[in-house]
């Protein structure tokens, strides 16, 4: 074990420094959560009068909303990243040496489960700065920062299994302008659930990024429903377990075909 998480550090580190490389890489990915949260906070600012927001304010609404579409919208490209390593053979030249199998595969996960979570505080900053108010404190934004690095964990390890088994850009990139639309509106993204139609809101309760949502904004609130973070927390938990172990058994079948 504990060789597996050394390994899993080092391969989380080879792909950190890619990221400190490009600066502006981090920018540009705040650009279009910058974009959700002050366009659509003042576009849609007078919907909380319709009831059932649990606040007086949209954006304090919103930024648990933009926190996790941004998690769900950065990880679903980690197979675009496998499958770049598969393309330039760097990957089949790291099958050559002793490192953990699962390392491989993992340190993409984590580095950009650490990656999340820093876009995740920006977020939340951001909204402070725009007049967003969280009276669930720091306790409330570290719920919502987890719950966002565990759903980009879910999408992250399936994005990587995808790679594995597709191989092609074309594929995994039709699949997740596919997948991301419906699923952020499929939610409680942008709309109170009262709101939504009855059809949308029973979709919704088996929605791992509303999963996310509901834990974040609970936690976030004047009175917390520990009930519902910890349920909805406990299931991001368990499917993240789930796919990561897909993940790299998806890996060890790549293995034996090369």
């Amino acid at each position: 074990m504990s060789a597996v998480l050394s390994d899993t550090w080092y391969m989380t580190r080879r792909q950190l420094m890619v990221f400190a490389r490009q600066p502006a890489y981090a920018v540009i990915t705040l650009i279009q959560p910058v974009i959700w949260l002050f366009l659509f906070g003042s576009l849609f600012k007078k919907v909380v009068e319709l009831g059932g927001f649990g606040t007086t304010s949209y954006l304090d609404y919103l930024v648990p909303g933009v926190v996790v579409m941004s998690a769900l919208s950065s990880n679903m490209w980690a197979g675009m990243g496998t499958l770049e390593e598969i393309q330039r053979g760097t990957l089949n030249r790291f099958l050559t040496t002793p490192v953990s199998r699962a390392a491989l595969m993992n340190g993409n996960v984590v580095n950009n489960g650490l990656i999340t979570a820093l876009q995740s505080v920006v977020i939340v900053l951001l909204g402070l700065l725009g007049g967003a108010d969280y009276p669930g404190g720091i306790a409330g934004v570290a719920v919502l920062v987890v719950a966002s690095v565990l759903l980009g964990t879910v999408f992250g390890a399936l994005s990587n299994a995808l790679g594995m088994l597709v191989r092609e850009r074309e594929s995994i990139i039709g699949i997740n302008t596919f997948l991301l639309l419906p699923l952020t509106f499929l939610s409680s993204a942008f709309m109170a659930p009262s709101q939504m139609p009855s059809w949308i809101r029973h979709i919704a309760d088996f929605n791992p990024l509303d999963w996310a949502m509901v834990a974040g904004r609970s936690a976030m609130s004047a009175h917390p429903d520990w009930g519902d973070v910890l349920g909805r927390g406990g299931a991001l938990l368990g499917l993240a377990i789930a796919t990561v172990w897909l993940s790299i058994g998806t890996f060890r079948s790549y293995q034996r075909s090369v």
